[in-house]
């Protein structure tokens, strides 16, 4: 009781069931600390660096100009004895100590003694600092921004100031030593020379491997950081082009031994494939290609380090290949075409090393007719160029084509696809013709080949066997009695029943026929072995040679002898001649029209029954042996995809191959199932920021730097504002007076032309949403019915704040934290000063680190399989596998200490739970973002943690955050809010704030009903939850209609002997004998006055797992008691939350 009283469990207004609005204010919450005690006022350069000649030879390095706290001012000479102040001032250089003056070996200790403030501040500053946890100190490999930020006050700061441009690295484009940094990054970004030292490294011990991956990881974190820094430098300006003649698109750069480019179509080279649009989307292509080929790791292969930055535009940063600036393309190119097929050149030592690759990738050798050349054989796509180095290595580049073209968005003329892709009207035309099948597809769909061509040769056996077998037993039947048992023998050569049929070996498959026939005859056996077995032998060989070569023809197998299923990147390249005859021409063409129909066929609506699908619990098991409650739970487990955002709708699409160009036919299909307008409205929500996304990046491009802000503001004013004349702010206002500033806008709004004005100036509301929708039909194909922001709202439920977050994470978009007033009809609800910033956007093919990988993979099958301690102990070892190669900060690293928290939770251990889980939460923060979607869902974790840990506050905060990251991310209407309400509602329920409880339990047991259904277990155990809140607050009426309502869904489905149901008939009874005794007690006062006395109500009977578990023949009963237990609150928050404690018997 004195624990309870003790918790706050006041939730904040704008969390509540029923609260309309959603603020950012609460994003980033900022603690009420005491205002932080400067150490310093200033501590820069002295204006008299560099020390002059006469003062080196003395060993002056620099001096330092400090301000401290007390206002003295101090000239510091940095020698190579120590530190010391010097007798200079700001207008005569003296540089002999001071009077008094010490030498210290620290600057810190100098500046401690002469500012007894520094020491004082400087102490308290470090206590702080070193009381927060280290992973909120440590850098993350990669920068991670965030969508809003807070207002920070921009304070003076000269050290700031001097580290922005003191570096020379910022402006100069080369740099001797640090180019030669980038140099080795450039070779050693995928693949390390044999000469060099961490060659060997990767072939030898598991430490040495760890080594080489963990150089190879911190290389390439290096070279993104660089590539990001340098392409932002690109589009603000401050690199000089190495084509500055030309155009502004069309212009290259190199900067820090990088080359960047910008997505546009440079001299028509993609004129035939789309134009600007295939320039832009080229590059992920090409991205996709090098982590192919990175993967496989090939010895003497080479690609280039690779990285997509989408700042303001497209750039594409790429290391340089020595020596390819010194010669012409066509003479650099060894391998390849640089016409699209028109000439091509072949070379031997590049063939020997791309047909290493090509069945791992799935790619048919083939060759082209080239020119004059004649055949030219490749083992790649034709826009693979291969070029030697000056350092002698073969690199390949230009990988957009590794994977075969995607033929539903691909119309050929002559080509017909299948009539399930008609249906579907495919093909359409694209505005690019480089779409292509993405690597999951391709994986997924040689799988689905394979159990064709297994399947087809099971039957080709057995339909042999059966005729051999007839024919056999049709001679047995003829012999006559006298030679009947030579002919039983003979009649072996073709009876392979036992050998395809029960697994047996051809030996014992002989002998346990002979057995049968011939149980005492030795000689029998012995001749029979020596005789028929080799027979035997020949015979089936030849069968299943003959079935292999009919199913690998039906599955178009590269090979007639096995399976090996490839495909040609080249077989629907316009202008290129292939040398095969018309029938492998034809081959290779049905194999892709058959992938284009597995996507419609089999793909699609796979992932649309996934959510339909949804498994009851979600089951980490301690022995899997389901009981009967949960019924075909082995059949649903792998069907736990639920999106709750575009990016989670994204990664659900891209698992299984699915490109995002078809989310428009995924959303037609589920938009007429209720149980799934949850998805629907996701879909709906990610087709209209991809086609904003889409016409904002056109406008952004051509924005000077001078009007960014305005030009964000006013184009998320037209989309999501609802006042409807939104005035763009510009840059040119900013040095005229207010009232002038008023009669020009007023003048300008009153203009009926645009004139000359950038096409940003003149956007309006109407028009961007009439541009949504052309670009969502051109695109996607869809049509999304609705003319502005408000009708998106009305007609489909969609927040405002969750397609605001979503369109500035994908355009890198950064906004002030405050409560935005969107629907007010008199002003807008941006203006240019709530635009901070505008950040990159990376797409990169990170390495891995495989030897950990292979750990925590085991540890996931460990687990599974229902050894915890086993998986543990894995978990363990990749953890530390992990912390070797990537460093203490990484994303695995966040999934380790979050399988670890778990099982310390089932085997018991609270405490430790609460700490790896709190690892996984701030590595999540920090890597992933505060409000994204597996962030939330480690929050629910460790409130479930905490809670069992007695730590119920803690618990309380953590579900009331995630309940409001989820109300920003998706909103309210949503199936996995429901869980959040359910554990709120429980934690409350357990600490006796019934009628809060009451709220979030009803608003989940709303959810489950419309998404789950109202004779779903889920609704079920709603019911049964608030039941439970209305017995405590004695209203039985409403309980029990609830429980009646749990009872009759649990008796219908489960049956009238399950323990379920035979719990909930236990509460019926009791809930219904505490009624009667109350109406009974009520009866008395109402005819006999205020003599009657009320007696205390009694909650129900809780009912211990625990101890049902322990003794199921006779399921004992808690006693009767006025307030539910944590106990049995903790058991039902454990079945929410997926976990079930199966005991082994």
């Amino acid at each position: 009781d004195q624990l309870i009283s003790s918790v706050d469990c006041t939730p904040p207004e704008c969390i509540m069931p029923g609260y309309k609005e959603c603020v950012l204010t609460p994003m980033h919450p900022m603690l009420k600390e005491p205002k932080a005690n400067f150490c310093l006022k200033v501590l820069t350069m002295s204006i008299w660096n560099p020390p002059p000649g006469n003062r080196k030879l003395h060993g002056d390095l620099l001096y330092l100009y400090a301000v401290t706290a007390e206002q003295k001012r101090f000239h510091i000479t940095a020698s190579s004895r120590g530190f010391y102040v010097n007798q200079s001032d700001m207008e005569t250089f003296n540089p002999k100590p001071a009077q008094g003056a010490h030498v210290y070996h620290c600057l810190i200790d100098l500046l401690g003694h002469i500012s007894p403030v520094f020491k004082r501040n400087f102490q308290a500053l470090n206590k702080k600092r070193f009381g927060r946890h280290p992973y909120e100190r440590i850098a993350t490999p990669f920068q991670v921004h965030s969508w809003t930020a807070p207002a920070i006050e921009h304070k003076v700061d000269v050290v700031r100031a001097e580290d922005s441009y003191s570096s020379r690295l910022l402006f100069e484009e080369h740099i001797p030593g640090q180019a030669l940094h980038y140099i080795f990054h450039t070779h050693a970004y995928d693949k390390v020379q044999k000469d060099d030292p961490l060659y060997n490294l990767r072939l030898e011990s598991n430490p040495k491997r760890v080594m080489f991956s963990q150089k190879i990881i911190n290389v390439h974190s290096d070279f993104v950081a660089a590539a990001t820094r340098g392409a932002m430098m690109v589009i603000d300006g401050n690199v000089m082009a190495i084509n500055p003649g030309d155009a502004k698109n069309m212009r290259m750069y190199i900067w820090n031994n990088i080359f960047f480019s910008l997505g546009f179509d440079v001299r028509d080279h993609y004129k035939n494939f789309g134009g600007n649009h295939a320039a832009f989307y080229a590059p992920c292509c090409d991205l996709n290609g090098v982590k192919a080929y990175s993967t496989l790791d090939t010895e003497g292969l080479y690609t280039l380090g690779t990285v997509v930055v989408d700042y303001r535009g497209r750039i594409t940063a790429q290391s340089i290949i020595p020596g390819i600036l010194e010669r012409e393309q066509e003479h650099s190119v060894v391998y390849g075409s640089i016409d699209f097929g028109k000439t091509a050149q072949s070379n031997e030592k590049y063939i020997e090393l791309l047909e290493k690759t090509t069945k791992q990738l799935h790619v048919q050798p083939h060759s082209i007719l080239s020119g004059d050349k004649g055949p030219v054989k490749l083992c790649s796509s034709l826009e693979c160029k291969g070029i030697i180095g000056n350092d002698q290595r073969h690199y390949i580049l230009d990988l957009l084509r590794t994977f075969p073209p995607d033929l539903n968005y691909l119309p050929l003329e002559g080509e017909e696809l299948s009539e399930e892709c008609k249906r579907m009207g495919f093909p359409r035309q694209h505005r690019h013709r480089l779409s292509s099948l993405r690597p999951e597809l391709v994986e997924v769909f040689i799988d689905h080949l394979y159990v064709v061509f297994m399947r087809h040769c099971a039957s080709q056996i057995v339909n042999i066997r059966n005729k051999v077998g007839m024919e056999q037993k049709s001679i047995a039947e003829g012999e006559s009695e006298g030679n009947g048992k030579k002919s039983k023998i003979f009649w072996i050569l073709g009876w392979d029943v036992f050998v395809l049929g029960q697994g047996l070996s051809q030996n014992s498959c002989v002998l346990l026929w002979i057995e049968m026939n011939f149980p005492y005859s030795i000689q029998v056996k012995l001749q029979v072995q020596r005789r028929i077995s080799p027979t035997l032998k020949i015979v089936m060989a030849k069968w299943q040679q003959e079935a292999v070569k009919s199913a690998a023809t039906l599955v178009g197998s590269y090979s007639d002898t096995e399976f090996d299923v490839r495909f040609n990147p080249d077989i629907f390249s316009p202008d290129v001649k292939h040398d095969a005859t018309p029938e492998e021409l034809e081959k290779q063409k049905e194999l892709l029209k058959q992938a284009a129909r597995f996507i419609i066929t089999n793909q699609i609506p796979t992932f649309v029954s996934l959510f339909l699908c949804k498994p009851y619990y979600q089951v980490t098991p301690i022995h899997f042996n389901p009981p009967s409650h949960l019924p075909q739970i082995k059949d649903c487990l792998e069907h736990t995809a639920m999106p709750t955002d575009g990016a989670s709708l994204s990664d659900c699409l891209h698992e299984r191959g699915i490109n995002a160009r078809y989310l428009g036919k995924i959303v037609k299909l589920i938009g007429t199932t209720p149980a799934l307008q949850h998805v629907y409205r996701i879909g709906l929500m990610e087709i209209i920021l991809r086609a904003a996304k889409h016409i904002m990046r056109g406008y952004l491009q051509n924005v000077d730097q001078c009007s960014v802000s305005s030009a964000v503001s006013h184009f998320l004013n037209c989309l999501l504002g609802s006042f409807p004349t939104p005035l763009p702010h510009l840059p040119e206002e900013e040095l005229i007076s207010n009232k002038r500033k008023k009669k020009a806008r007023k003048q300008r709004a009153q203009s009926t032309s645009g004139g000359q004005r950038a096409a940003w100036h003149i956007l309006t509301p109407e028009a961007v949403w009439e541009q949504i929708e052309a670009e969502a039909s051109d695109y996607y194909d869809f049509k999304i019915g609705v003319k502005s922001v408000d009708e998106l709202v009305e007609k489909h439920s969609v927040h405002k704040v969750a397609l605001l977050r979503r369109l500035c994470i994908t355009m890198g978009i950064q906004l002030l934290v405050k409560d935005y007033t969107f629907d007010s009809r008199h002003k807008p609800p941006f203006t240019e000063e709530d635009i901070t910033n505008m950040y990159p956007v990376i797409k990169h093919a990170p390495p891995r680190a495989s030897d950990a990988y292979q750990f925590y993979t085991s540890a996931q099958t460990k687990v599974q399989q229902g050894y915890l301690k086993e998986g543990y102990e894995l978990f363990s070892e990749a953890l530390n596998l992990f912390n070797n190669v990537y460093g203490a900060v990484h994303g695995e690293i966040a999934a380790c200490y979050r399988h670890i928290a778990r099982l310390n939770y089932m085997m018991g251990e609270h405490a430790d739970a609460i700490t790896n889980q709190q690892k996984a939460v701030i590595l999540s923060e920090r890597v992933l973002g505060i409000d994204n979607v597996t962030t939330i869902m480690d929050y629910i974790s460790l409130a479930l943690y905490c809670f069992a840990n007695r730590k119920i506050s803690a618990a309380l905060k953590l579900l009331y955050r995630a309940r409001y990251l989820f109300l920003c991310v998706h909103g309210n209407d949503h199936p996995e809010i429901s869980l959040v309400n359910s554990n709120i509602g429980l934690v409350l329920h357990g600490v006796q704030e019934y009628d809060l409880s009451l709220r979030f339990l009803e608003e989940a047991l709303k959810i489950n009903i419309k998404y789950h259904g109202e004779k779903s277990l889920k609704a079920a155990l709603s019911h049964h939850l608030v039941a439970r809140a209305y017995s405590c607050k004695g209203e039985f009426r409403s309980a029990l209609n609830h429980e009646k309502e749990t009872y009759k869904l649990y008796k219908n489905q489960l049956g009238e002997v399950h323990e379920k149901t035979k719990e909930s008939g236990e509460c019926l009874k009791h809930l219904t004998e505490q009624a009667v005794t109350l109406q009974r007690t009520m009866n008395e006062i109402y005819k006999n006055g205020s003599t009657a006395s009320i007696p205390p109500l009694q909650v129900k009977r809780q009912f211990s797992l625990e101890i049902f578990y322990k003794n199921p023949s006779n399921p004992p009963f808690l006693p009767q008691i006025t307030a539910p237990s944590m106990h049995s609150v903790l058991d039902l928050m454990n079945v929410i939350n997926g976990i079930i404690f199966i005991p082994l018997r």
